[in-house]
């Protein structure tokens, strides 16, 4: 556990660690296409893919994966003396490798950067999130977060 968000600059270039293996379903790839009226075949259409697409299986929206950092972040730090922390943004963000239906996935956070900001810090982190059994990453992110105690 790490004390307070000023103990994130003594963390710079180190892996924070690693999520827990997370199982990204049908069920879920369904909820996400509602909830962002993205309903394109290769995501939701189980028949059409197994005949056109070359995955065989739905796949996952990008979005989707990159929508679970939060879990993931929350899997792998806890810092003790944090009251409040906000997303400010997210950059380079590339997917690399689809995440097919029933694959699991999980990430890995490096701490690229902190430095002080408006009162509190501003966290600058590598997220890469791999697929298990892949030697290709699903996505890589950086994502910038504001911590305050």
């Amino acid at each position: 556990m790490i004390d307070s968000p000023e103990d994130f600059k003594k963390l710079i270039g180190t892996s924070l660690g690693v999520s827990k293996w997370k199982l990204v379903t049908q069920k879920e790839i369904n909820q996400f296409a509602s909830a962002t009226d993205d309903f394109q075949w290769i995501h939701v259409d189980e028949k059409r893919t197994r005949k056109e697409s070359p995955f065989k299986k739905t796949i996952a929206h990008g979005y989707y994966s990159l929508s679970l950092i939060p879990k993931f972040v929350n899997e792998i730090w806890e810092c003790k003396n944090l009251k409040l922390i906000l997303n400010y943004g997210t950059e380079k963000i590339r997917f690399i490798s689809p995440v097919i239906c029933n694959s699991n996935i999980r990430a890995n956070i490096l701490v690229q950067n902190v430095k002080d900001y408006k009162g509190g810090i501003m966290l600058n982190s590598k997220v890469t999130i791999e697929i298990q059994g892949s030697n290709k990453l699903a996505l890589v992110a950086e994502t910038l977060s504001l911590l305050y105690s």
